[in-house]
Formats: structure tokens, C-alpha cells, sequence
């Protein structure tokens, strides 16, 4: 036993110490690489002096080209690049795709430990010196000033190349509450407001505007020039995992929030001062079958029983397009029965041709959602398979030329241009078809400015992202959007507003601020009042990206359900809850002391509406079904068509006069 045992140890340290030889022969290797890259990614652009300005002589050869040339008109600038690009740099700007970003603001050459996504990524040089790509969409939350630092480096590495080709940073919302790494981040060091459905909620376009014009500033310090939102999608099927990032079901409120949001981030035109949109996903991803989404191949279809596909189409129509919004992504789902071919919108050319190109005149960049072509994987195990719903049959090259003859301009969450060189070289694709997309992508690289000045200054973003007055203006948005669902009369009064200092148990509420409202008890006996926190509820996946999406059922059930229904027997209960999607509360309705319904609002904003400050005015963005058996009787693709609702579509109370009277 004891020389088994000596054995096992003497086999755990051998397989130990080839681990580390392995892993250090693998960092020497990375090491290696990135030197090499670094150094044949050639020398920095030199100043050229004309006229009096100077430009930056990015092709280093020693005359202005009409390119390099601020004063020129786009399309000549356009010409003049397109004509000096080679086949592989043009391959290159069809990709863009998520970039790991070193926390201290230099390259991320080297995947980072406490971050596994960066072991599934290429490192930085690779990316822009190898694979010759210039759109990236970053994850990553560093503190702006490194943010920056960063951005530059990378802008500094792009110069080095042989035209000199600017990078476009491209980000997921980070502005609100929700974290999703498949869908939006949540960063602490921006303006905080509510999420999409809250500015739906707060029906102020003024405020939506106000929100894409502070977010532009903030996007714009850090280097981020293109924005992956707004979703025009209508959550029409409320089972859907990405409810939370559309504003509601509601086709004429969804145009209006779009339409305002486009404004904010891009302003009246497109410009160097701008933020581009790229407005998703177009025909509208929500009437997802059963609500299942379509990341994955059991939610791949979307579905029509109301037979409702055109009001669907509204908020593009009179919000992304009459906004003039630089981009559009159409989404994962095939659009069951609805074209001559059952295939994914971003293979659909009678949907992405016919209907987005030649019906709407759409001019601007095709970005197809992340990984159609091929699947996701770390370390050799797939992740997540190629979202190639309707072509599961095609390989990787054919899936990318079907998305070509589609219309697409770009491929989102690929890094395989060597693609498209291929299928070029091989004759299957003509490089005029690679013209046309490569001229819309540097139409706008140009109008943004990114070819006369991408580099920034650290201190400035750390003055201007999330600064006070910002913040400020996120706190009222957090206000406007609270809708108050449920507030029984008493006497002339509801239950709410509170009034003094009464004794309150709290969850899910720092002590520390509900202190300043009321006497914080531990027990619910003692307590006049309980206010209690809670989050829709959801199914629990399986699977990596699965875990991220709240899908499945809208209500409570076995043992979190009774304790809340053991609560509000005990106690006189408002409940607050924060609604990524609808959910199903009869019960708490029924009751509850009073009901609040939050998408994104910090324990002051709340606590500030329970004890009269404010009065909530937000509306409903969707309705609330009574049941799950509503839910699944209702249509994928038409609005508010639950029988019965617990709450309709618009609804949300506000306090009686009095009340804020005897609150003064």
C-alpha cells in the first residue's frame, strides 16, 4: 500500500511537472510570436506637412495620398484606399469579432488567467498584423484612463501595418444593470441607467435622446466608435432570455425609443463627434417559438401563427431607418414559412437583398450576428456551435459564400479571412462583391474620423466617463422608469407613499441605506413593514452560455414561492421586482402590501419612490400574464394577446396628490 502510494505521488508530480514545462514551453512560444508580429508589423506612420496641416503618411510613402488627405471628399478618399488595398486586407475588415484587452493597458498578447474567454481569443498582434482585421468588439471593463491606454496602443500597432488602417471599437451595451457576456456588460465606470425595456417604461423620448447623447460621450472617450444596439426586436413571445434588451412589445413605442436612441449616439448625421449604431436584428428576432432563443438549435426558429411578420418590421421602419442608422445585424432565427427558404436571416437574400437592400434602400454596413460560420471552442471543446440554423449542411466556405450572395457585408464574431481569400482566388466570389462591402465599411471608418485622429487622452476619459453629472442624469431615468403596479386605498392614501420612520425588514436592500429611510429590524415581527427585492423569475440551464440567459418559465415555484407567499402572510410586504422579461406573480400580486416593478434601479432610487420623494409615472413596456397557461396560448408574434393579464400593456399608477402633500 505505502509503495502504491509513493508510486501515485512520484505519477502526480511527473504529470505536474510536464504541465509546467508544457504550459512554460507555450508561454516561451507566445513570447516569441508576439515579438515577431510586433516587428513585421513595420514602422509608425511619419508626419507629412501640406499647406500648412499636417497629415499622418500612413502608407510611410513619402507623399499625401488622397486617403491620407482630411480635406478630401469621403468617396474620393474611399477610391483612393480601396484601390491600394490586396485581397487580404480587404478580407480582413469583413471581420470583426471579440479582442482581449490587458487590464493595465497595454496589448493583450498573452491570455489572462482570470479571464478563460481570453484563451479562445488570438492575441492583439495577431489579430491586426497576421489576420489583418480592424473591427473588434472588446468585453473587457478596465478603468478608462487604461481603457484608453490600450485603445491607443492597439491604434498605434494598426498604424504600423502597410496602409495604416485604423481600428473601429465596437461594444454590447454597458450602461445598465444586466450582465450577459452573450448579449451586454454591466461597468461601473459609466453613467448607470435602467435597461432598455426602463426607457421603454419611462415613455420619454427627450430622456432617450438625452441617454444616447451622454453614452456617445462616454463611448467616444474610450475609444469606442460603434455601438452593437439598439435591438428593434419586439418582445412579443415574453418567454424570450433577451426581453431585457428590446423596449417591449409594442411596435409604435419600440420605432419612437429607437428612433431617439439612433439620434443620442449618432446625432442628425453621421460624424467624426459620432457614435455609429448598428440597430439589431433585423426583421425583428422576438416571435421566437415557444420563446427559446435562437443562440441555440433548439430556439432556432422563429415563428408566425398571428401571421404578424410586417409589425415586426415597424421599428426599423420608423426608427432605425427614418434615424438613419449606419449599421443593421439581422439575427440567428430562420423565419418560419415566410421566404421561398427556410434558412437563417443572415443567409436570406430575399431578406437581406430583397427586402433590407432593395425595399428599404439601406445603404449601410450588413453585419451578420456572432458565429454563423463556425462554432465557438476552448481549449478544443466547443462552446458553442455555428449558429448556421437552415445550412447545418454547408462548411465553413460555403456557409460564408451563402452570406455573401445574401448580402451581407460583414461576418460578426469570426477571425478566419483566409476565407474569403479563398473563395475568391478559387473564382466562387468576385472581388467587385468584396468591393462593394469593404467601400461601405470604410465610408464609415472615414466619416468617424478614424483615419485623421484615433488616439486619446487617458485623463479626459477619466473626467467624462461616468462623471457626476452623468450619473446624475442616470438616477432620474432610474426614477422616470419605476412602475408602480400596486398601491391599495387607505382611506384618501394608498399604502404608499410611507410615512416617518417605521420599523422595516428589508432583502436584498444594503442596511446601510435602508437605515436612512426607516429603523432596519431583524426580525419580521418586530417590523411595521418588510420591503423585499427580488428578480424575475427563471429556468436554470445547463450550459455555459445557456447559464447566462433567463429562459423558461415566468413564475415562482416550490420553495422560493412559498417563502415569499410565508413573508407576505407575516408581514405587510411591498414587494419590488426587477424585470428582465415578464413574469407571472399572481399571488405576490394578490398579496403583496404594494408592488413595484423595477428594470434597473439602485436601493436609493427605490427606497427614495416607497418613501414619497418622487411619485412613480412609469408605464408597463409589456403586459404581465396571469398565468403560464396564458402564456403558452398566446402568439409568438402578436402584442399583448395573453387572456386575462395580471397588468396590461401601459399600466402603472402614481401616487394621489395628497399623498406627496403629507409628505412635505
Amino acid at each position: 500500500m505505502i509503495k502504491a502510494v509513493r508510486y501515485l505521488g512520484i505519477s502526480i508530480v511527473a504529470v505536474l511537472a510536464a504541465v509546467l514545462v508544457a504550459v512554460g514551453g507555450y508561454s516561451g512560444y507566445l513570447v516569441v510570436q508576439s515579438s515577431q508580429n510586433i516587428a513585421n508589423a513595420g514602422s509608425e506612420a511619419p508626419t507629412l506637412d501640406h499647406n500648412g496641416f499636417s497629415y499622418r503618411d500612413l502608407n510611410k510613402n513619402g507623399r499625401l495620398d488622397a486617403y491620407e488627405n482630411s480635406g478630401l471628399e469621403i468617396e474620393a478618399r474611399v477610391d483612393d484606399i480601396l484601390s491600394q488595398m490586396t485581397l487580404e486586407e480587404k478580407a480582413g475588415m469583413m471581420f470583426i469579432t471579440m479582442i482581449g484587452v490587458a487590464m493595465d493597458g497595454g496589448l493583450q498578447e498573452f491570455p489572462d488567467p482570470d479571464n478563460p474567454f481570453t484563451f479562445a481569443f488570438p492575441s492583439n498582434s495577431d489579430y491586426v498584423v497576421n489576420k489583418l482585421m480592424n473591427h473588434f468588439n472588446v468585453m473587457a471593463t478596465p478603468e478608462p484612463g487604461r481603457l484608453v491606454t490600450w485603445q491607443n496602443n492597439l491604434q498605434k500597432l494598426a498604424e504600423r501595418t502597410r496602409l495604416g488602417i485604423p481600428i473601429t471599437i465596437a461594444s454590447d451595451p454597458r450602461h445598465a444593470f444586466g450582465y450577459n457576456p452573450a448579449a451586454s456588460i454591466s461597468s461601473e465606470h459609466f453613467s448607470l441607467w435602467p435597461e432598455p425595456l426602463g426607457l421603454a417604461a419611462a415613455r420619454d423620448s427627450e430622456m432617450v435622446e438625452a441617454f444616447g447623447d451622454i453614452a456617445r460621450q462616454e463611448y467616444l472617450s474610450v475609444g469606442i466608435r460603434l455601438a452593437l444596439h439598439p435591438m428593434a426586436d419586439l418582445a412579443t413571445e415574453p418567454r424570450w432570455a433577451r426581453a431585457a434588451g428590446t423596449f417591449g412589445e409594442d411596435a409604435e413605442l419600440s420605432a419612437k425609443t429607437v428612433y431617439a436612441y439612433v439620434k443620442g449616439f449618432q446625432g442628425d448625421e453621421l460624424g467624426p463627434d459620432s457614435v455609429a449604431t448598428m440597430v439589431k436584428h433585423f426583421s425583428g428576432g422576438g416571435p421566437q417559438k415557444d420563446g427559446e432563443d435562437a443562440h441555440f438549435t433548439y430556439g432556432k426558429e422563429q415563428v408566425y401563427p398571428g401571421d404578424n411578420f410586417d409589425y415586426h418590421l415597424i421599428p426599423f421602419e420608423k426608427g432605425a431607418f427614418a434615424a438613419n442608422a449606419a449599421q443593421i445585424m439581422p439575427y440567428y432565427g430562420i423565419p418560419v414559412s415566410q421566404t421561398s427558404e427556410d434558412v437563417g436571416f443572415a443567409f436570406n437574400k430575399e431578406v437581406m437583398t430583397g427586402m433590407l437592400r432593395d425595399k428599404y434602400g439601406f445603404d449601410g454596413v450588413i453585419c451578420s450576428d456572432w458565429g454563423l460560420i463556425s462554432e465557438f471552442s476552448i481549449f478544443g471543446v466547443t462552446i458553442l456551435e455555428a449558429r448556421a440554423w437552415g445550412v447545418e449542411h454547408l462548411n465553413e466556405s460555403e456557409r460564408a459564400l451563402k452570406m455573401l450572395d445574401a448580402g451581407v457585408d460583414q461576418f460578426g464574431g469570426e477571425n478566419i479571412p483566409e476565407i474569403v481569400v479563398e473563395l475568391v482566388r478559387s473564382g466562387q466570389v468576385e472581388e467587385g462583391r468584396i468591393d462593394q462591402s469593404i467601400r461601405r465599411l470604410l465610408r464609415d471608418k472615414f466619416t468617424l474620423g478614424l483615419f485623421d485622429d484615433p488616439f486619446l487622452d487617458p485623463d479626459e476619459a477619466r473626467k467624462v466617463a461616468g462623471s457626476e453629472e452623468f450619473r446624475k442624469a442616470g438616477i432620474s431615468a432610474q426614477r422616470k422608469s419605476l412602475v408602480l403596479l400596486k398601491n391599495p386605498t387607505q382611506t384618501t392614501t394608498g399604502v404608499l407613499p410611507l410615512t416617518g420612520k417605521p420599523k422595516i425588514y428589508i432583502e436584498n436592500i444594503d442596511p446601510a441605506i435602508a437605515g436612512r429611510y426607516g429603523q432596519v429590524v431583524e426580525s419580521k415581527a418586530d417590523a411595521d413593514f418588510a420591503i423585499v427585492r427580488v428578480s424575475a423569475p427563471y429556468e436554470h440551464r445547463e450550459g455555459l452560455f445557456e447559464s447566462f440567459m433567463h429562459a423558461g418559465d415566468l413564475d415562482f415555484k416550490g420553495v422560493e414561492k412559498q417563502r415569499l407567499i410565508a413573508l407576505m402572510d407575516e408581514v405587510p410586504t411591498i414587494v419590488d421586482i426587477y424585470l428582465d422579461r415578464a413574469a407571472v406573480i399572481p399571488e405576490i400580486s394578490e398579496k403583496s402590501a404594494a408592488l413595484i416593478a423595477n428594470f434597473g434601479a439602485t436601493d436609493g432610487v427605490l427606497l427614495d419612490a416607497i418613501f414619497g420623494k418622487f411619485s412613480p409615472t412609469g408605464k408597463l413596456p409589456f403586459e404581465m400574464p396571469s398565468s403560464m397557461d396564458a402564456v403558452r396560448k398566446q402568439k409568438e408574434d402578436v402584442p399583448y394577446d395573453s387572456v386575462l393579464p395580471l397588468f396590461t400593456f401601459g399600466h402603472g399608477l402614481t401616487y394621489p396628490r395628497v399623498a406627496l402633500n403629507n409628505r412635505k
